[in-house]
């Protein structure tokens, strides 16, 4: 009876590994990680510029960038943290584009909140997308009313958040990717999540 190849190549399919392969030129490499991330990247993007075709077309810009540097892509970090970066740094390309004031990289904490609880409402962060099924939360109530809480945010907060809920990126990666010190991301981070909790108490 055949048995399932047990190669090191198709035991290792981590994010990474996959990367490498890609660079080495397996262009499934690239699917499986686009496949995987398309998503979570999409919802960043889309939860930061509010406007769906802005979001799709930054979408399609960091996969692009993905492509073009695999060649020098080591393996420093997560593949998640690295492609996350790249995508922060499409949006703060887009709203210095646009003029807009409302910078990635406003000065200030934002706030620095009492209650160090890391909580789970990134759990249940979901986005309506033209590329996917809408992931599923306890009732379509509580998703609406989660998703107008994330876009009351301060917008460095909103990011914050969403490079935890959606890169799954501690604080030390937040600080990396953003541009700031270890203790703004933590307490962006920390204000985030305590406005959210006040604001979704009737969920509780």
């Amino acid at each position: 009876m055949p048995c399932a190849p047990t190669t090191d190549a198709a035991a290792d399919n981590s994010d990474e590994s996959l990367m490498l392969r890609y660079a080495a030129g397996e262009v499934a490499a690239f699917e499986l990680l686009y496949g995987r991330h398309e998503m979570r990247v999409w919802r960043y993007l889309f939860r930061s510029v509010k406007v769906q075709a802005v979001a799709d077309d930054l979408l399609q810009d960091v996969w692009f960038a993905v492509a073009r540097q695999a060649s020098g892509y080591q393996v420093s970090a997560r593949f998640t943290t690295w492609v996350f970066t790249i995508a922060h740094n499409r949006l703060v390309d887009h709203f210095r584009s646009a003029k807009n004031h409302l910078s990635l990289h406003g000065h200030g904490s934002g706030g620095s909140g009492d209650d160090d609880d890391s909580g789970a409402l990134e759990d249940t962060l979901a986005a309506d997308s033209g590329f996917g099924p809408v992931r599923q939360l306890e009732s379509r109530e509580q998703a609406a009313a989660l998703m107008v809480a994330v876009e009351q945010l301060a917008p460095e907060q909103r990011e914050a958040f969403l490079l935890q809920a959606e890169a799954g990126m501690n604080v030390q990666d937040i600080a990396h990717t953003t541009g700031v010190s270890f203790e703004t991301a933590k307490s962006r981070l920390r204000y985030a999540r305590s406005k959210l909790r006040q604001q979704l108490l009737e969920f509780a």
